[in-house]
């Protein structure tokens, strides 16, 4: 038996609110920024992984709103999550070329990558509260009824 608490919506509507505006300004800061990157180039441009990220992440963020399933929150999760240890990595580390990516290394912090960073973590946080926290579920198991955890 599926059902969610009227004590448990509040928060998980809180949650996926918080997870979609995180992951709407990480799509737009992106987009933004996808043009000062298009010349830094193998294959792909660093400007065209921008815009996949972007992509990703506005995806991401209207099915966190619309579609309130597991998979969903998992997926606005990874888009995040992901978003933010390339972040990183490529902020204290010189991976170089991998194959058609080019080296984004990029050692310095500037507002829009402190705007994206805040925003990629609010949604990595709402997305975990939304797959950890599933107030008034119930399973039956055995004869008998069981809050599952």
């Amino acid at each position: 038996m599926r059902g969610d608490t009227r004590a448990g919506r509040f928060p998980r509507g809180t949650a996926r609110v918080l997870a979609a505006a995180g992951l709407a300004v990480d799509a737009y800061m992106h987009a933004h920024l996808a043009d000062r990157y298009d010349a830094i180039s193998e294959s792909i441009s660093q400007g065209t992984l921008f815009r996949i990220e972007a992509a990703l992440a506005a995806l991401a963020a209207l099915l966190v709103l619309v579609w309130r399933r597991r998979p969903v929150d998992l997926f606005a999760w990874a888009v995040a999550a992901g978003g933010l240890a390339l972040l990183l990595v490529y902020r204290y580390v010189d991976v170089g070329t991998l194959g058609p990516i080019p080296d984004m290394y990029e050692p310095i912090w500037y507002r829009d990558k402190n705007i994206t960073v805040v925003a990629q973590a609010v949604a990595i946080l709402a997305t975990v509260f939304l797959l950890l926290y599933r107030p008034g579920r119930v399973r039956a198991h055995g004869g008998g009824r069981h809050a599952s955890y």
